[in-house]
């Protein structure tokens, strides 16, 4: 029970704190503590955002990657529009085979850093739940290996579950450093966890 409060505690406090700090969802805090952790953005960073709407972690990114960067957000529901020159969003299926040509189109120069908070819709039969994860998951990283530039970065977001250490293990191969992370802002009882790649090794 007290883990129970605790947790509803923690889950209220970053609602109101993304309501007063105008970011659009509470997730904008997880991209916050995982970037201020592993630090995935930098200023001029060419930046998609796959599974983005509402649009908190565009926020994030458009902060650090400031005017001289660009941010592509991607997701299958519409994302309010920003009003910034180098933000823009596209509505297309991740997991489609033609996506990572559409997102080549749409990009200045290969992308410095891929994000992936894309998540199923929750059926409640949690091995369906944790199979559709994974197929977000490595749809970002099938991305990933089409246009993301050498020694670049990866985030992406997954259900831990029998297929998480395979996924794991498959990210550490493509990139120099790897390490799956939980941030504060997730909730306690959630079985989301992060996978982090940086320095990615193109052929």
């Amino acid at each position: 029970m007290g883990n129970e409060w605790q947790d509803k505690r923690k889950n209220e406090h970053f609602y109101k704190k993304a309501k007063k700090e105008g970011y659009r969802s509470r997730a904008a805090y997880k991209l916050k503590q995982l970037d201020g952790k592993y630090n995935l953005l930098k200023t001029g960073d060419i930046v998609v955002d796959l599974g983005s709407a509402p649009g908190g972690w565009i926020q994030v990114a458009r902060e650090k990657v400031d005017e001289k960067g660009f941010v592509l957000g991607v997701d299958l529901d519409n994302i309010e529009k920003f009003n910034y020159e180098n933000v823009i969003n596209l509505q297309i299926d991740i997991t489609e085979p033609e996506t990572g040509e559409i997102i080549r189109k749409k990009l200045p120069n290969s992308p410095s850093v891929i994000l992936s908070d894309a998540s199923p819709d929750i059926s409640g039969n949690w091995e369906v739940d944790h199979a559709r994860s994974i197929e977000l998951s490595r749809a970002a990283l099938n991305l990933a290996e089409k246009l993301l530039e050498r020694r670049g970065n990866i985030l992406i977001k997954v259900f831990q579950g029998e297929f998480f250490p395979e996924l794991l293990k498959d990210v550490g191969s493509l990139f120099d450093f790897c390490k799956s992370s939980k941030p504060r802002a997730s909730r306690k009882e959630s079985a989301e966890i992060y996978i982090i790649g940086k320095g990615y090794k193109t052929d």
